[in-house]
């Protein structure tokens, strides 16, 4: 069985917890509008003909393939997290990268933009405009956090 996603979506959250690093992830993922539903964690290649779509709601427990970014921290900590995404120029497709880190989105987009040249790179191929869904959180004393991006597949 070969299940090739026709579209996907991007989204991305943050929230704290003042009772656990899991309750902030939980709250993160309804957020960004993915947290009634069983995520599959899935490398990063976006299939030829992929389109982006916006946001929607899926039926709850789905099971649903994504490329999730996550960071955990706690008080006083600056977390990030996020994707970046790009299609190639040559029409066959594209990448997804992930990254996560203590520091700032600033920070973190440099990484990802890091990744995905490389990505092209080793492949040999150039790569049109890169995307980017980046979360960053500051977290107050007392509490626990968590910031995600995620590249969510839908329509097989």
């Amino acid at each position: 069985m070969n299940l090739v996603p026709k579209k996907f979506f991007v989204t991305q959250g943050a929230a704290v917890s003042k009772v656990s690093d899991l309750n902030a992830f939980d709250e993160a993922l309804m957020k960004a509008h993915i947290g009634e539903l069983n995520l599959v964690s899935v490398s990063s290649v976006l299939p030829v003909g992929a389109k982006k779509v916006a946001v929607r709601e899926l039926p709850m427990g789905a099971i649903t393939h994504c490329v999730l970014a996550q960071m955990r921290g706690g008080e006083g900590e600056m977390i990030s997290a996020g994707i970046a995404y790009a299609f190639r120029k040559d029409g066959k497709g594209g990448y997804v990268a992930e990254g996560h880190m203590h520091g700032t989105k600033k920070a973190l987009k440099e990484v990802l933009e890091w990744k995905m040249n490389e990505m092209s790179t080793l492949r040999g191929i150039k790569l049109m405009r890169i995307n980017y869904a980046i979360e960053e959180l500051s977290i107050p004393m007392d509490h626990y956090g968590t910031c995600l991006g995620a590249l969510v597949f839908v329509e097989y």
